[in-house]
């Protein structure tokens, strides 16, 4: 099987990652608390140490600053929902995921001003109209960081700083980034960063993560059992109790630690590097066939390996299941971006999408090509 849907989730896992998760499961496993019994020391320690990492990753200073949610979607509606009040005002593109736009939908309906900026053909932002659509009351920018249809990368350093030379609050969406680019909440001037664990930090899936600048005060978005002052019925106001309520799901969180210190063995640019190369092999040979349509960028310039094509006379589902019975997997529709879609022409029936990971091979790509041409040649066996 040639798995290349990693911008889902990756697979497979680093080894170290399965193995961690599994031992979590069989030894400690349980409630973390730091005064109790062994076990749940254990389990305690792992979820500090992995907080750490992730703090190392993104140049956060502040380890209790690091929320830990189960995915993504979560951590967006925590910032969304605790952050906006009405006749509050937020930019952001339709190049986003239904993480964010369907939020803001309901948000703009109880009095949020919501901004949608387009982009051009390959998906980026043009940063003055960015700047042209700044009002007084503007109080957050959210912008995912690479697109998940077309893997355009997003200039956040400089939205980053437009935003906080404007005093406005920054949230970048790095599920698609988080572990394949360079992310400094510092240099990048990020005051909100939401990302999923099971897609490039090469976790499991059930975890994901949210950085809360220092000085940014918003509401908890639910309330229940803690590890700490759980003899109140208060709920505490301090980080990361605030916004992690109930059992977090430990042997998750134990295996995105390994993913993440297996990124930082290999190396970050090394895997980037690769999966690159792996893109700008796939993208020669596409833009060969005269019947491939390819989205976004033509060259691996300002995108990650994330590709979105279709094939002249045949719906993006069809040739995901032609793939599939060639045993290759793959992503087809919409990839929970409605808005792009529009522009992009492809409302209708979407994309063919293909995500190459690190554990894929030039050999993977040579197959993937041989099937597209068989597939338009109508050999589907």
């Amino acid at each position: 099987m040639i798995y290349v849907d990693n911008a889902s989730a990756s697979y497979p896992k680093p080894e170290e990652v399965y193995e961690e998760a599994l031992n979590c499961m069989k030894h400690y496993d349980v409630y973390p608390r730091d005064n109790s019994n062994s076990m749940a020391l254990k389990s305690f320690n792992k979820l500090w140490e992995t907080r750490k990492v992730l703090c190392d990753s993104f140049n956060i200073k502040n380890p209790c600053r690091m929320i830990f949610t189960k995915n993504a979607t979560e951590g967006i509606n925590i910032a969304i929902k605790g952050l906006l009040k009405p006749e509050d005002h937020v930019i952001t593109t339709i190049i986003e995921h239904n993480s964010v736009l369907r939020p803001l939908n309901r948000m703009s309906k109880k009095g949020v001003g919501v901004t949608l900026l387009g982009v051009d053909e390959y998906g980026q932002l043009n940063i003055d109209n960015l700047k042209k659509e700044i009002r007084k009351n503007t109080k957050l920018i959210i912008i995912n960081h690479v697109s998940g249809v077309l893997g355009t990368i997003q200039y956040i350093n400089s939205i980053g700083k437009i935003a906080r030379d404007s005093g406005i609050i920054f949230m970048v969406d790095a599920s698609e980034s988080a572990g394949n680019i360079a992310i400094d909440v510092e240099k990048d001037n990020i005051d909100l960063l939401v990302f999923s664990g099971e897609k490039w930090l090469l976790g499991s899936q059930g975890v994901g993560g949210l950085y809360i600048n220092d000085e940014l005060p918003m509401d908890s978005f639910m309330e229940g059992s803690t590890a700490s002052e759980d003899n109140c019925i208060s709920h505490p106001g301090y980080l990361p109790d605030k916004y992690e309520s109930g059992t977090l799901n430990i042997s998750a969180i134990a295996s995105l630690c390994e993913g993440v210190k297996f990124i930082k063995k290999v190396g970050r640019r090394n895997i980037q590097k690769y999966t690159e190369g792996l893109m700008e092999y796939l993208l020669a040979e596409l833009k060969k066939l005269s019947y491939v349509k390819i989205y976004g960028y033509p060259s691996v310039e300002n995108r990650t390996a994330i590709l979105s094509f279709n094939i002249e006379n045949i719906d993006s589902y069809t040739v995901g299941q032609l793939l599939m019975e060639k045993n290759i997997i793959a992503s087809t529709g919409y990839h929970s971006s409605p808005l792009i879609h529009v522009m992009l022409g492809t409302s209708k029936h979407g994309t063919v999408r293909i995500s190459p990971g690190y554990f894929n091979t030039y050999n993977h790509m040579e197959e993937i090509i041989k099937s597209i041409i068989d597939i338009n040649r109508g050999i589907y066996l």
